[in-house]
């Protein structure tokens, strides 16, 4: 019964880990929720204030903020926001290749790429495979904050008005639904200006109280910070739902895998038995 014994340690210790993978499957859930209310929460404002400041990029106004001023491209900035763990499908992978693919792009066209790194994967990725990361920041939690954010937002933003980068993106995780998340690629500066359509035939135009220079620089500086929170919190709420489908992916596997292991236990204890009674036989005759 060696085999049988082996086997049975086998069922044992899968049946260990279902319950571990059953265990983190729900927790995923649990925090899944909650990370898409903080999500959708700060969606509304993110938007708003994307729109708002394509308008502005387009307007008339007396005073051009550094932001608003496209310039030839030599060097591209680029925050790019990972999980600080794994357990999560292939979310940090596709969205690393996306990176390593629009960075090749720009490699191809001339252009040197600075990265700001979020997540301890993206940090552990560059450092393999090599890159220039000139800012980085890790275990957020599944709660951060704008204020965590603003110290390598900060970095990034010198970079571009010291003339260091001249154009900067984002790449994160989109979450479509709970089966779906999606890397994309998000200009940040120049700020990005908005399309004409049938709604909009016009360039738009402001009046600033107390003064343009004062709003704007204070205002598009906010709205980097908001989009690299934006980011975060998106890809968050995209790890949970990852890591939730994952390990129900695992859990099933492992009941598959527990199914094979009796099967294949019942088979090993029937060959015994039957091993057993022919020596039995066998013993008989003999006498």
């Amino acid at each position: 019964m060696a085999g049988a014994k082996e086997i049975r340690s086998k069922i044992a210790s899968t049946k260990n880990t279902q319950k571990i993978t059953r265990a983190m499957e729900m927790v995923a859930a649990s925090k899944m929720r909650k990370t898409q209310d903080r999500m959708r929460a700060s969606k509304p404002y993110a938007t708003k204030i994307y729109d708002v400041v394509k308008h502005i990029a387009r307007a008339n106004s007396e005073y051009r903020h550094a932001f608003m001023t496209a310039r030839e491209i030599k060097r591209v900035g680029i925050i790019v926001v990972t999980s600080d763990r794994g357990l999560c499908g292939g979310l940090n992978a596709n969205l690393l290749r996306e990176t390593i693919r629009v960075m090749r792009q720009w490699q191809q066209e001339g252009k040197e790429v600075d990265i700001c790194a979020i997540g301890r994967k993206s940090q552990a990725f560059f450092k393999r495979v090599g890159g220039r990361v000139i800012a980085s920041i890790d275990h957020l939690g599944d709660k951060p904050s704008v204020r965590d954010l603003i110290g390598v937002v900060k970095v990034m933003l010198d970079e571009f008005y010291s003339g260091q980068i001249d154009a900067l993106h984002v790449v994160y995780n989109e979450f479509v639904n709970t089966m779906t998340q999606t890397p994309i690629v998000k200009q940040l500066l120049p700020l990005p200006v908005a399309e004409d359509d049938k709604r909009m035939g016009h360039h738009w135009d402001y009046i600033y109280e107390p003064d343009a220079k004062e709003l704007l620089d204070a205002l598009l500086e906010r709205y980097i910070e908001l989009q690299a929170y934006q980011a975060v919190v998106e890809n968050i709420a995209c790890e949970q739902a990852a890591k939730m489908i994952a390990m129900k992916s695992a859990t099933d596997n492992a009941g598959e895998l527990i199914k094979e292991f009796q099967l294949a236990y019942n088979k090993a204890r029937q060959a015994a038995i039957t091993q057993e009674l022919a020596e039995i036989v066998g013993g008989a005759d003999a006498l």
